[in-house]
C-alpha cells in the first residue's frame, strides 16, 4: 500500500467520531416511535378501506396541501425504512389517480431515500472504506464507475429490498446524482403498478375484496420491467466486450 493511501486511510480513521452516528441515530429512532406509536396500523388495507371516504373528502378540499403532505410522509417512510410504503402507493393512486400518485410517490421516495443514503454516508461511508481490503476496494470501484446500470437495474428489479438499496451505494462511494437519477428514474414503473391498483381500489373494496400486491410479478408487468433492467445493464456489458480496464486499477498498486 502507498504511503498516500496509509496517510488517507489513517485521516479517515482520525477524522471519524462517534457523533457522525447521529443522523443513523435518528433514524432508528423514527422506525422505533413509528411502531411505538402505533404507525403500522394506518399503512394497511384496513386502514385505508376504513378511512377511504373520509381521505376523499380532505384531499377534494384540499389538493394542493394534500399533495404535498402525501410526499412528505412518503419521504419521510422512506428516510425511517419503514414498512408500508406499498399500501401508501395504492393510497395514492386512490386519491390522486395513477398518474399524479406515480409522481408524488416518486419525489417522495426520492427524497427519503436519498436522505437516508447521505445519513449513511456520513456516519459509516468513510469508516468502512478505509477499514476495506483490496478485493472490496476493487468491487467499489467496479460499481463507482457503472453505478449508474447497476443502481437502475437494482431499483427496476422488485425483489430487492428497498432500504437495502438506499443503503448499500453510500458505502461503496456511489456519487449523490448519480444515486439520485437511478432512484428517480427506476422506482416510476414499480410506483405507477401500484397506484394503478389504488386507482381502482373503491370497486375492489365494494366487492369485498382485497388488492393483490403480487402483481408486479405478473409476466405480462414483470417481464417488460426485467427488460427495461436487463436494457440498464447493458452499458457494463459493452465495456466488459470490448475488455475496458476498471475505472482504477487497485489503489494500492505499488
Amino acid at each position: 500500500m502507498t504511503e498516500k493511501n496509509q496517510a488517507n486511510q489513517t485521516g479517515s480513521e482520525q477524522r471519524w467520531s462517534p457523533w457522525r452516528l447521529l443522523p443513523l441515530v435518528v433514524i432508528a429512532a423514527g422506525f422505533a416511535a413509528f411502531f411505538l406509536l402505533g404507525g403500522d396500523q394506518y399503512l394497511s388495507f384496513d386502514a385505508l378501506s376504513e378511512n377511504r371516504r373520509a381521505l376523499m373528502e380532505w384531499r377534494s378540499g384540499n389538493e394542493v396541501v394534500a399533495a404535498a403532505a402525501f410526499m412528505l410522509l412518503y419521504a419521510l417512510v422512506t428516510a425511517f425504512s419503514v414498512p408500508g410504503a406499498v399500501w401508501m402507493t395504492i393510497g395514492g393512486g386512490f386519491l390522486f389517480g395513477a398518474i399524479f400518485a406515480t409522481v408524488y410517490v416518486v419525489i417522495g421516495a426520492t427524497i427519503g431515500a436519498t436522505l437516508i443514503f447521505l445519513a449513511a454516508r456520513y456516519a459509516l461511508g468513510d469508516y468502512l472504506r478505509s477499514k476495506a481490503g483490496p478485493a472490496v476496494r476493487k468491487m467499489e470501484a467496479g460499481f463507482r464507475d457503472n453505478a449508474l446500470s447497476y443502481l437502475l437495474f437494482l431499483r427496476l428489479i422488485p425483489v430487492f429490498p428497498f432500504w437495502l438499496v438506499n443503503l448499500v451505494p453510500a458505502f461503496l462511494g456511489v456519487p449523490v446524482w448519480t444515486y439520485v437519477a437511478a432512484t428517480l428514474v427506476g422506482i416510476i414503473p414499480g410506483a405507477f403498478v401500484y397506484a394503478s391498483v389504488g386507482n381502482g381500489i373503491g370497486a375492489v373494496i365494494d366487492a369485498g375484496g382485497r388488492p393483490d400486491l403480487s402483481i408486479i410479478f405478473d409476466p405480462e408487468i414483470f417481464i417488460p420491467i426485467l427488460g427495461l433492467a436487463v436494457l440498464a445493464l447493458l452499458p457494463v456489458l459493452y465495456k466488459w466486450i470490448k475488455g475496458k480496464p476498471p475505472a482504477e486499477a487497485v489503489e494500492d498498486r505499488p
